[in-house]
């Protein structure tokens, strides 16, 4: 049996948001060639993402800022939202199978037919606020998927890892003072979106690095600070905000990972899951744009995933 699910959907290559932009639809295309690779198909359970609910989706955003959304959708050619932010005609679409991937996600692993799970899938979420798009996002997919978790399968306990090189401010703003979600995340500092360093919430456990960072100082950040509050919160399922943009090779910032730091902190939060007596992990798709180092990184990630 596979313990693993990898979810996806064609749908999310209708997003675009014009030639050169980092978050392309190559992005998938370069995972999907490195999986075939790697062989990976052989070891995983493949689904197609379903198209998220307005009722899963307004558990996060306004019902008004998903009207709102519709309603900017371009006929044809990219209307921006704000300067780096744009829709295409098949970006909800895209961003409504991104949403449904997590939530799929936590069905398959809270109804026990899976153990964990990766969601290849864009737009990213995490820098999407309650009611408003930036950043790349449009919908937050990690926190639509955890408070999924929370009110339609009755959790009391959650935690959400974030280890991209932006910090996740829409994950924070949809969570921020909420005693069953736990945020753990690093990002670089100062950097955009400008936010994350001053949150005194006690559920925010957000640990702001200077440019440079290598992976020595993020293993210590993350047995010192992460894993102790995450032991002490106890989560009953661990989301996993996987953006592989603090890779050494990526451009989009300045931080110094590689592989070998994915597969580790992939296996520390496995092993804090199974402390606390499951193995209920989802992971989503956040940053990541030098398309060689991502495709890697998510293979190094989701092998770590499967025990491969």
């Amino acid at each position: 049996m596979t313990t693993t699910a990898f979810i996806t959907h064609r749908d999310c290559w209708l997003h675009d948001m014009g030639t050169f932009h980092p978050e392309c639809p190559d992005r998938l295309a370069a995972i999907n060639d490195r999986m075939i690779a790697a062989g990976l198909d052989l070891y995983l359970s493949f689904y197609d993402a379903p198209l998220a609910t307005e009722e899963q989706i307004v558990r996060v955003h306004p019902a008004n800022y998903l009207a709102e959304l519709n309603a900017s959708v371009p006929e044809h050619g990219i209307r921006h939202l704000d300067p780096d932010t744009a829709m295409s005609p098949g970006t909800m679409k895209a961003a409504l199978r991104s949403a449904g991937a997590g939530v799929f996600a936590t069905d398959l692993v809270l109804k026990g037919e899976i153990e964990n799970a990766f969601c290849a899938v864009r737009p990213p979420g995490h820098h999407a606020e309650r009611g408003k798009a930036m950043g790349f996002c449009f919908l937050n997919n990690v926190a639509i998927a955890a408070r999924h978790a929370v009110e339609a399968h009755g959790l009391e306990r959650v935690a959400i890892v974030d280890f991209d090189v932006h910090h996740g401010n829409g994950t924070e703003d949809a969570f921020r003072d909420d005693p069953r979600v736990l945020m753990v995340s690093i990002f670089q500092h100062p950097f955009y979106p400008y936010s994350g360093a001053d949150c005194t919430a006690p559920n925010m456990v957000n640990v702001p690095v200077p440019a440079g960072t290598r992976g020595d100082a993020f293993r210590s950040i993350v047995t010192e600070r992460w894993i102790p509050a995450l032991r002490e919160h106890k989560p009953q399922m661990i989301f996993i905000s996987a953006g592989f943009d603090a890779h050494y090779e990526d451009d989009m910032g300045s931080v110094g990972l590689v592989e070998s730091d994915y597969v580790w902190v992939t296996q520390q939060v496995k092993a804090v899951a199974e402390e606390c007596g499951h193995k209920n992990i989802v992971s989503i798709l956040e940053g990541g744009y030098s398309l060689s180092s991502l495709a890697r990184s998510v293979v190094a990630h989701v092998k770590a995933l499967a025990d491969l």
